[in-house]
């Protein structure tokens, strides 16, 4: 057996030096993953834990009620969000202590990914509360695996910034990664978004899957910038959005490779803008792709 794999009633060390603890016994705190969008894809499990429960915590109580009605399940539900989570924390924790057995699920897919329950399994853990799972559907595992990029690695950045500037320095930060991208993004800030992923990564393979098992499921892949001018002709689209950028091609990392040579060359001697004009007549690179990258090699020098 690999020495790092835990049976239950192993024990592990945690990250503040106590010892993490994994049972056999019920736990007091159980992740539930909900449908992303078709009802019917909820498992067994999750009905069965819900039910079982003495109180569920959601995001949206209006959300959460719709699907709880459908499969007759009558336990109480409270509601656990980013503007209320510090407040009823304490409280919550105090319920668990005394042997509550409490389910979190999230509006859509599986908790903590995107939503405030991360804090509250830490609080677990911190005082030594179990914690389980009962996993099922989340967005961007089957954005993926749909979206005909590379799955064997990839880089989840969750919702990007809505601001323009800091959309544009997550993507930059990013530009080195030889992976698949995916991120969460709404349908008004797309057209802006994707504009964005090419001024600072280039034309790269993606795909944008809308409404995923829903009625209206659609999923669009080609080049960022054949996706931008699909986007822009037929406007803006409706329903939640998982973007995913392919990594860059093996000429894109050579072309990368030269243009980072030359601009560091030049800056040393150059205005940025007169580096960004010399830098794309010579390597026949957008300008969007040299600006971009002439401000990363600027700051790091």
């Amino acid at each position: 057996m690999d020495d790092n794999t835990l049976n239950k009633g192993d024990s592990k060390l945690g990250s503040n030096g106590k010892i993490m603890t994994t049972t056999n016994s019920t736990p007091n705190l159980i992740l539930v993953s909900t449908p992303i969008g078709n009802m019917g894809d909820i498992s067994l499990r999750a009905i069965e834990a819900c039910r079982d429960a003495d109180r569920i915590l959601c995001e949206d109580t209006r959300v959460s009620r719709k699907l709880l009605k459908k499969y007759n399940i009558e336990t109480k539900l409270s509601s656990y969000h980013e503007h209320n989570a510090q407040k009823i924390r304490p409280k919550i924790i105090r319920d668990l202590e005394t042997g509550a057995q409490i389910v979190l699920i999230s509006d859509a897919g599986t908790p903590l990914i995107s939503d405030p329950g991360y804090q509250l399994v830490r609080a677990c853990i911190d005082n030594e509360i179990q914690v389980s799972s009962v996993p099922g559907p989340t967005a961007l595992i089957t954005a993926l695996a749909v979206s005909g990029l590379p799955p064997d690695t990839f880089y989840f950045g969750g919702f990007l910034p809505s601001k323009k500037a800091s959309r544009q320095k997550v993507f930059s930060e990013k530009v080195d990664l030889k992976t698949t991208l995916i991120f969460y993004e709404s349908p008004n800030r797309l057209i802006g978004c994707l504009e964005d992923a090419i001024f600072c990564l280039g034309n790269r393979d993606a795909a944008v899957a809308r409404e995923l098992t829903k009625l209206h499921e659609d999923i669009r892949r080609g080049a960022l910038t054949d996706l931008l001018e699909f986007y822009k002709k037929s406007g803006q689209p409706k329903g939640e959005l998982v973007l995913m950028i392919g990594p860059p091609s093996r000429k894109v990392n050579t072309d990368m490779e030269a243009l980072e040579a030359l601009l560091r060359k030049l800056l040393k001697n150059n205005s940025l803008r007169d580096t960004v004009k010399i830098a794309t007549d010579s390597l026949g690179i957008p300008r969007s792709t040299v600006y971009a990258r002439a401000l990363i090699v600027r700051d790091a020098t």
